[in-house]
């Protein structure tokens, strides 16, 4: 290609780029015309630039044909998947350096490799270490026995390497918020075994899953307000939800010295005195669910005279009281002032009443239907309160209507306990509704990273495989969170997303150069997302 002036007949020059083909001149594109010097000239300058655009130099070309003559002899095992550590292994890696965790240890290296496929294994195939043998065939070409696998996990509960792992995501996670923890999200749900056998740490407890026969886990959760983990801590199957947010609180506390205390927001499970009295003497602002109807009397009467003109409205009651809580095997008083926030929809208004008349039909079939019916067949029905109860042995029915209507009061009312006295009715509204990116963060760990059934029986192992999905989870969360619009856009199932990461290859070459092979339209959007 070269450029070619050519003087047009009005007295202006035309600046133009010319190829010949077949010996024919032809013009590959028109730059401009003028009949201004300092133009033409300009125009000139313009067209060089152009040439070197539109024709690679020979260098480039001499590379196009190398790389050419590179690809005639490969072969099926040169294609490699290189998906997880293009999407999931930069995470890790930003997370964790080689020196984070097995620091001083025979192998760090390898150690720190086999915990990062553990890792990434638990988000691409989700499942027993079968699947890491998968991945990492998969992925890397490699095959590695049980006993590799399980020293490594024995290893990861050895307090200063959990420590590290803990720390490093906790770390990651404050540099993702601005350095600040202004409100954490704390909550408790359940993991089952496929063994029924129980011990210390797997017992038989009231399950959210369903599973009553199974023993269990309890595992504690710290969120922030995005969702990204902070902290958790595992529990005995049979222990009272309630009595976990103080031993957790005061862990995280611990672990990572908190110099700004944020506000603690919990559901209504952990409402309790012990719990309050903690808070309250250690600083902490807390964002509580309130149980309506398990206020004092005086308290239900100032909430029945409340008038809700529509949802929007919302009303505050302040709350002065003394509280009574063990420390030490001692008995303690504390007086306390709270802010009770209530809202109104009409909505739960509407299910308040539909679930209560449901459930007071099945009391009276159950009473008129049973001839040997006692008190304790109905304690565990939360309204059985309804009832009337005529002796200690046995249970006549008889409905209490004035109970019914006193509760039919507070149909579609909400409240929220808190000791904040700056936070507006709708900040501590929006707080308390947050707590659904810690239900999610659990619902995520039970799907798509599958962290139960567990199928460990020892103690450390088992402690150890929440330590791995902690850290899967964390790094999923950061993926889910930066490619949320790219999945809307293209509505795909995760199952499907892992399936397109599994599918990102290269090309490794005999003298160890790898050549990535061009990203889809979708993988290329999501890569994007993930890493701008």
């Amino acid at each position: 290609m070269y450029i070619r002036k050519k003087k047009n007949t009005s007295g202006s020059i035309s600046i133009q780029i010319i190829k010949k083909i077949k010996g024919k001149s032809k013009v590959i594109e028109s730059i401009g015309c003028s009949k201004d010097p300092d133009k033409i000239e300009r125009l000139l300058k313009k067209a060089h630039k152009r040439i070197k655009e539109l024709e690679p130099t020979l260098f480039d070309s001499v590379k196009q044909e190398e790389q050419k003559l590179k690809f005639l002899p490969i072969s099926n095992e040169q294609v490699i998947p290189i998906g997880d550590e293009l999407f999931f292994g930069a995470i890790f890696d930003r997370i964790f350096n080689k020196k984070t965790i097995f620091q001083s240890v025979y192998k760090a290296n390898d150690k720190h490799e086999l915990f990062k496929a553990l890792v990434i294994s638990r988000i691409l195939y989700p499942g027993s270490k079968l699947y890491l043998s998968d991945y990492l065939f998969y992925f890397k070409k490699k095959e590695i026995s049980d006993e590799a696998i399980y020293r490594l996990v024995d290893s990861l509960y050895k307090d200063e390497v959990k420590q590290r792992i803990e720390e490093a995501v906790y770390k990651d996670t404050l540099a993702k918020v601005g350095g600040k923890i202004a409100v954490c999200f704390y909550d408790v749900t359940t993991l089952f075994f496929e063994s029924e056998s129980e011990d210390d740490l797997r017992r038989i407890g009231f399950s959210k899953e369903g599973k009553l026969a199974r023993p269990q886990i309890q595992l504690g959760l710290f969120t922030t307000l995005q969702g990204y983990p902070l902290s958790y801590e595992v529990y005995h199957g049979k222990k009272y939800e309630g009595h976990t947010l103080l031993e957790a609180l005061l862990n995280f506390q611990k672990k990572f010295k908190l110099k700004n205390k944020p506000i603690v927001v919990a559901d209504r499970g952990m409402l309790n005195d012990a719990n309050i009295a903690f808070l309250e003497n250690n600083g902490y602002k807390y964002i509580l669910g309130a149980k309506i109807k398990m206020l004092p009397s005086g308290i239900k009467d100032k909430i029945i005279n409340l008038t809700f003109i529509d949802d929007n409205v919302t009303h505050e009651i302040n709350i002065h009281k003394t509280i009574t809580y063990k420390q030490d095997k001692q008995k303690h008083s504390l007086d306390i002032s709270q802010r009770l926030i209530l809202t109104y929809s009409s909505q739960r208004a509407k299910k308040d009443k539909y679930l209560r008349e449901k459930a007071l039909d099945k009391l009276k079939a159950k009473i008129e239907y049973s001839t040997n019916l006692t008190k304790n067949d109905l304690k565990l029905s939360h309204y059985a309160k309804y009832l009337d109860i005529v002796d200690d042995c046995k249970v006549e029915f008889r409905l209490n209507h004035n109970k019914v209507l006193q509760d039919s009061k507070l149909d579609g009312l909400k409240g929220y306990l808190t000791n904040d006295t700056t936070l507006s009715h709708k900040d501590i509204i929006e707080h308390y509704q947050n707590l659904w990116h810690i239900e999610k963060a659990f619902r995520i760990s039970k799907t798509d990273l599958q962290i139960r059934p567990i199928h460990h029986r020892l103690e450390h192992r088992i402690k150890a495989h929440i330590l791995i999905s902690f850290v899967a989870y964390a790094i999923y969360k950061e993926f889910e969170i930066k490619t949320r619009e790219i999945k809307k856009e293209y509505q795909i199932s995760y199952k499907i997303l892992r399936d397109l990461i599994k599918h990102v290859f290269a090309i490794k070459f005999d003298d160890g150069e790898i050549f990535p092979i061009k990203l889809s339209e979708v993988q290329q959007k999501f890569y994007d997302a993930l890493h701008s």
